[in-house]
């Protein structure tokens, strides 16, 4: 608690205390009514100034018994108006004439805001109701205001937070792996074929040191082989031709995330169940709008015994509806080594017309068999950098890596 000057005590520091003034006046006698109209607060001038022994009253006329001194009050009401400390005992003395009052923070901080302009109404000024006493700066509302740039996540970056928070929100478990894959684990364990175009130097990378990796255990390796040159167990007669070790062995730059899906089909799978991966792929291609070297890929399968194709539409149309937000999707047949049926998701961006951005199917019982899995298996390979265009609201997938800050301070934080 502390304390501060009255509104009468404020006028007295200033112009002097009212007794003093009125024993001033009187160097002759003067009748009381005349005194009454020259002294504010006669009343109260008369009473002190009688206290002091300065005046007298007499039949009607005042008169002054000896001049007045300066009294210690008036000295001590300067030094609270200048904001200077004064004792204690001489505070309960102006605080019984009610010169000075005693207040909290609040109130003293509202009132040293008093008939000052403010461009800011604060919290002490409604409390106090002395936000009547100021005078609040005017403000234009039609100017415009210094641009702000706050620091925030890449677009693209925030795009790929949110797919992986909305998958693991519907119970996705997320999957990782190694960037640098074997060709076993990128193609043989899908059940593409050693001899497939895509696994030609032209449709893939493929490392000059070290060249070669291991494969996995023996047992899933058998039948990965068997797989490939007979059908194993699956009921299928294979690709028909001799299934080379040394070309599983290969190292190379992961084309697919789906390597990622055949890596957890042939650790460990909880059935019914549902499983993600979100990762970098690298691919030599002709650079586009549509087209890049490297990659984001989204891939994913859900396992369960009741599982159909209709489910896996359903999921992929809710992949193009509620995370890129595209409003036209179809379903065209497609084909793929590793799933039987196949269909391809594409949907119609506003500017560049109908995308390709998923790949889909029932994995095929060559792939799941051999790794160890008898339930249906529902798989999907998105390429999330064209859904991120939906989102983004971009035309060209290079934008995604823009250093245009200009666009980058454009992106809403999403």
């Amino acid at each position: 608690m502390g304390y501060m000057l009255t509104k009468e005590g404020e006028k007295y520091a200033r112009e002097g205390l009212p007794e003093v003034r009125l024993a001033r006046m009187l160097d002759k006698p003067m009748h009381i009514t005349t005194a009454q109209d020259k002294i504010e607060n006669f009343g109260i001038a008369l009473q002190w100034a009688k206290k002091r022994g300065w005046v007298k009253f007499e039949k009607g006329l005042l008169s002054r018994t000896r001049p007045p001194e300066k009294p210690p009050e008036e000295k001590a009401l300067k030094m609270i108006l200048l904001g200077k400390t004064v004792p204690q005992k001489m505070v309960d003395i102006l605080v019984k004439r009610k010169l000075v009052k005693v207040v909290s923070a609040t109130e003293r901080k509202a009132a040293a805001l008093r008939g000052k302009e403010i461009t800011i109404l604060k919290p002490e000024l409604i409390k106090t109701g002395d936000w009547r006493s100021v005078k609040i700066k005017p403000y234009n509302v039609e100017a415009m205001s210094r641009v702000i740039h706050p620091g925030k996540r890449q677009p693209y970056n925030q795009f790929l937070t949110q797919v992986r928070r909305k998958l693991i929100e519907l119970g996705f478990k997320e999957m990782t792996g190694p960037y640098i894959e074997t060709e076993f684990w990128n193609f043989d364990a899908l059940y593409q074929p050693q001899n497939h175009p895509s696994r030609d130097w032209a449709q893939t990378y493929s490392l000059t040191t070290p060249k070669e990796g291991s494969l996995p255990k023996k047992s899933v390796a058998d039948n990965v082989r068997a797989a490939h040159e007979n059908g194993w167990k699956t009921g299928s007669t294979g690709w028909g031709y001799k299934w080379d070790p040394k070309k599983a062995m290969k190292l190379m730059p992961r084309a697919h995330t789906t390597s990622c899906s055949a890596r957890q089909l042939a650790n460990s799978v909880e059935v019914p169940g549902k499983y993600f991966a979100i990762g970098r792929n690298f691919r030599p291609d002709v650079i586009d709008a549509t087209h890049g070297v490297e990659f984001n890929q989204c891939d994913g399968f859900v396992i369960g015994k009741e599982l159909q194709f209709r489910h896996l539409l359903g999921l992929l149309k809710m992949f193009a509806t509620e995370i890129a937000e595209a409003e036209e999707v179809r379903f065209l047949p497609d084909y793929y080594p590793f799933t039987e049926y196949s269909v391809q998701l594409s949907a119609k961006h506003p500017k560049m017309g109908w995308i390709e951005f998923a790949g889909a199917g029932l994995f095929r019982p060559e792939l799941t068999q051999p790794l160890g899995v008898k339930e249906p298996v529902i798989a999907w390979g998105i390429g999330i950098d064209r859904l991120a265009m939906f989102k983004l609201g971009i035309k060209d997938i290079r934008q995604l890596f823009s250093r245009d800050l200009q666009w980058l301070r454009r992106q809403k934080v999403i």
